[in-house]
């Protein structure tokens, strides 16, 4: 089972590369420009045909995919691709350069890439990630209102006899601890708590937070026990409770807030369309930050990878550890329905990364050609408005020395994750 759920994974990576491909491919065509080869992974050929003026095939190393388009760089000042410099620097701006002419074809010349309006270059750039974006929106919404997600519910799973400081970190009751509130109510395991001091409450974040509110109040908590309503009296005591942030979520430290004393039962829980947007902007906002905070996870994922540190749980993870927790997944003792649904999700989060990361105004990366795109249409409007010469096309090709760089830098990182994936990987809690 651990390895179907790594080959799960690996087709969903190939039909993920092969959709983002496809944004590119389609915009570029739409807008005229020829494209030689449209490829899913790096390497040797596995396969390829040949339909119309453009190649179709699937490569041996599936870390990626790639299409050609003709003229990705203008010419050099004088109209032509120049001779090889022998600067390094100055080589890899003709090399690209180079490698940007050499499939030309009689007709060409008005179907290069840059020679389309600044619009149509940031279009076709952007559908690639687009598509990734698109894909993992779908997967999110069939996972949360088809199958539904692990979640705190309204039904109370037990209650606490007394009241006992979550600071304190204990369980047993001491003699002077009083009652809780829910045990004095007479609330029992089970109970679906329906509505807290006349508001309905249809979810935990609902409840939880007028619980919290509601201290020193004298409350009617209506709950639905074995399908009858009873209507329980409870006055909610004041303790140290876990602390939350503005979104709902538990953070480190404690406050001072209403308590009712029970834990509430988890459940798969559908969502609806509005809570399922809700909850994508959530772990998306979550997926910035984690960009954002990526260069400060490195030294930890070195410590991880080379020394006797612990893998944290939200360390960066590549695309071998994604296929081990598929794996894992995949031997977890729970319905296939569940397994299925944690499938897609892993699959989902993937497509986001491969958005945010490529929208990133870096060459290579798609969000490079985006920026130098934008920049040229903000020199040539400049101008315009200026009343000076055309400036003419941005010479991204310039810019090849940075490419390489980032290039490599992403290379090394790549290998450091391979390296943790491998050593000491992330693993289901």
């Amino acid at each position: 089972m651990f390895i179907l759920g790594i080959v799960v994974f690996a087709v969903g990576l190939l039909v993920s590369i092969a959709w983002h491909e496809l944004g590119h491919l389609s915009t570029a065509k739409l807008f005229g420009i020829r494209v030689p080869q449209y490829m899913v992974g790096f390497g040797p050929t596995v396969w390829s045909r040949k339909k119309g003026e453009t190649e179709y095939g699937i490569k041996a190393i599936p870390l990626g995919g790639y299409i050609r388009m003709i003229g990705m760089f203008p010419p050099d000042g004088s109209g032509r691709v120049s001779a090889r410099s022998t600067s390094p620097w100055r080589g890899m701006i003709e090399d690209a350069r180079s490698a940007a002419f050499e499939e030309l074809q009689p007709g060409d010349e008005t179907r290069m890439f840059y020679t389309r309006k600044p619009w149509k270059r940031v279009v076709v750039m952007f559908a690639g990630p687009f598509m990734n974006l698109i894909l993992a929106v779908g997967l999110f919404l069939t996972v949360l209102m088809g199958f539904g997600i692990q979640q705190q519910t309204t039904t109370v799973a037990s209650v606490s006899p007394c009241v006992i400081a979550q600071s304190e970190h204990r369980d047993s009751c001491k003699k002077s601890d009083p009652a809780s509130p829910a045990a004095r109510a007479g609330m029992k395991a089970g109970d679906r708590i329906v509505s807290f001091d006349g508001v309905p409450t249809k979810d935990w974040d609902t409840l939880s937070d007028l619980i919290r509110d509601s201290a020193g109040k004298d409350v009617a908590i209506v709950v639905d026990r074995a399908g009858r309503q009873l209507t329980l009296h409870a006055t909610i005591t004041e303790n140290r409770v876990a602390k939350k942030d503005a979104a709902g979520n538990y953070v480190d430290g404690y406050v001072k807030a209403g308590f009712l004393g029970f834990s509430s039962a988890t459940g798969v829980v559908k969502q609806d369309f509005g809570e399922s947007l809700t909850w994508m902007g959530d772990r998306v906002g979550d997926a910035v930050d984690s960009l954002v905070a990526l260069p400060g996870k490195i030294p930890a994922l070195w410590d991880a990878a080379f020394g006797d540190g612990p893998r944290e749980p939200d360390s960066p993870m590549g695309i071998v550890g994604a296929a081990r927790v598929t794996g894992e997944i995949a031997t977890l003792d729970i319905p296939a329905s569940q397994q299925l649904a944690m499938f897609v999700f892993v699959l989902a989060g993937f497509n986001l990364s491969l958005f945010l990361f490529n929208m990133l105004p870096l060459l290579p990366l798609d969000g490079g050609h985006i920026a130098g795109a934008l920049w040229e249409s903000l020199r040539r409007n400049v101008a315009r408005v200026l009343r000076r010469p055309d400036p003419g096309p941005f010479d991204v090709a310039k810019l090849m020395p940075v490419a390489y760089v980032v290039a490599g830098i992403f290379v090394c990182f790549t290998l450091l994750v391979l390296i943790a994936d491998v050593v000491n990987p992330v693993k289901i809690s």
